[in-house]
């Protein structure tokens, strides 16, 4: 058992090949810090210039919003989206079946520490445990009709966030052995970690393979983050006053309740009159979601583990291009894709065109698998609006800049998700109410 140290430690002006190689996964192994939200009050921050443009955006398009649309709260229809029959629950059964699946990579990584895996034998268990994790929800929600929308998006965005989190367990984990298999050969056996340290206890790391323990892997699993450590950064305690604001600022759910016609009844005007009506209150909708996910009940359970790196968005507010937004609103998918996906890509020789592309198709396949097998139908409006953005990036990045690529960004966000909101419900509506009239 070999204690994991810094890529500084291993430089020397020489460096075989496998060194090198060392080298860059110890680099990877580490990835957080301990850093508070730039939206708690402790974190200093104090730049909101985007949001002013935000503002101006907003305020032209408010000026044109009926008031007789709102926002309505209804209880009933809040538990309806989630539960058609309260004696039958197959999401929650889902959610509860995940658990064999992380006991699965938890197993197949102890047994590669002891040799009983070869690294193929090890490899095919993940991906056949991962793919069975994208298929079997997916499989479930198709065929079981007592899942609702809702509840079916709730499993696969459980099951999405678990894989990826799986594939960085074991990503990291062959990093440590690699590591592990070279210093064996350069370092004496004194300078080994005592194999007793398996926990973080009293400052001490926690060395590979001590980290496979049950206790290890379901904190990463809770944990609000995608990249795996073996030593997470962490607070000193929990701070209660911060846990209960946390938990007050997550009360309110909202539904927006609107009546549908098929676009095929309407002119341009009219199409274009409903996405603008339903652009605000989305986008409000959309904002409150950020807030209460990201910042309220992300920092809610880092406090309760006492996690460290609360880094889950950046000033992606600020964003003067498209490319800065989606690299700053949604830290813990970026960090996860640029250590996994575009890094390992750039490293086989593809170049950063294709490696960013490559991460947008996956980032599209997602939208689009957590949309339509929920909704039970297939229309790749998501995956298209996120494959748009590739042209509209390199549009705001070539001509506009500043205050009017903010704008830019603002306007993409409040026009372009309504768009593929009105696609989806006008599908749906087509789908379950005008054929079965029929």
């Amino acid at each position: 058992r070999w204690p994991l140290t810094s890529a500084g430690e291993t430089s020397h002006r020489r460096r075989s090949a496998p060194s090198r190689r060392a080298t860059n996964a110890n680099a990877g192994v580490t990835c957080h810090k301990t850093r508070e939200s730039l939206l708690s009050s402790t974190s200093g921050y104090n730049n909101y210039r985007g949001i002013l443009n935000w503002c101006v955006v907003m305020l032209v398009r408010a000026s044109r919003v009926n008031s007789a649309y709102g926002v309505l709260v209804d209880p009933i229809q809040v538990i309806a989206l989630f539960l058609n029959d309260p004696y039958r629950w197959p999401a929650a059964c889902l959610v509860i079946v995940s658990v064999v699946f992380v006991l699965v990579a938890l197993y197949t990584e102890r047994q590669l520490s002891k040799g009983s895996f070869t690294e193929v034998a090890g490899f095919l268990v993940h991906c056949i445990n991962m793919a069975i994790m994208l298929t079997l929800p997916a499989a479930v929600v198709l065929s079981v009709p007592s899942v609702t929308p809702v509840g079916g998006a709730f499993v696969l965005g459980t099951y999405t966030i678990l894989s990826l989190k799986l594939y960085s367990y074991k990503d990291v984990n062959m990093w440590c052995r690699e590591l592990s298999m070279i210093k064996a050969k350069k370092l004496s056996r004194s300078l080994s970690c005592p194999s007793a340290q398996h926990f973080n206890e009293a400052g001490r790391k926690v060395c590979y393979p001590g980290n496979l323990t049950i206790r290890d892997m379901f904190y990463f699993v809770f944990a609000p983050t995608l990249c795996y450590e073996l030593n997470f950064p962490r607070s000193p305690n929990v701070r209660m006053s911060f846990l209960l604001r946390r938990l007050l600022e997550m009360w309110m759910v909202p539904i927006i309740q609107s009546s549908m016609k098929p676009l095929e009844d309407m002119d341009l005007s009219r199409m274009t009159e409903r996405l603008l009506r339903l652009a605000v209150p989305n986008h409000l909708l959309w904002l409150m979601f950020f807030y209460g996910f990201f910042h309220s009940s992300m920092n809610f359970t880092a406090e309760l583990l006492c996690f460290g790196d609360r880094q889950f968005y950046n000033d992606w507010w600020n964003s003067e291009t498209v490319t800065h937004f989606w690299q700053n609103w949604n830290i813990p998918v970026h960090k996860w894709c640029i250590r996994h996906f575009y890094k390992p890509l750039l490293r086989k020789g593809f170049s950063k065109i294709v490696s960013q592309s490559a991460v947008f198709f996956l980032s599209a396949f997602f939208h689009e698998y957590l949309v339509s097998v929920p909704l039970r139908m297939f229309r790749l409006w998501a995956f298209m609006g996120m494959m748009a953005q590739l042209p509209l990036a390199w549009f705001v990045g070539r001509f506009l800049h500043g205050n009017y690529g903010n704008a830019a960004v603002w306007i993409s966000l409040i026009i372009g998700q309504p768009f593929a909101v009105l696609m989806y419900v006008h599908d749906y509506y087509v789908l379950h109410h005008i054929q079965e009239a029929d």
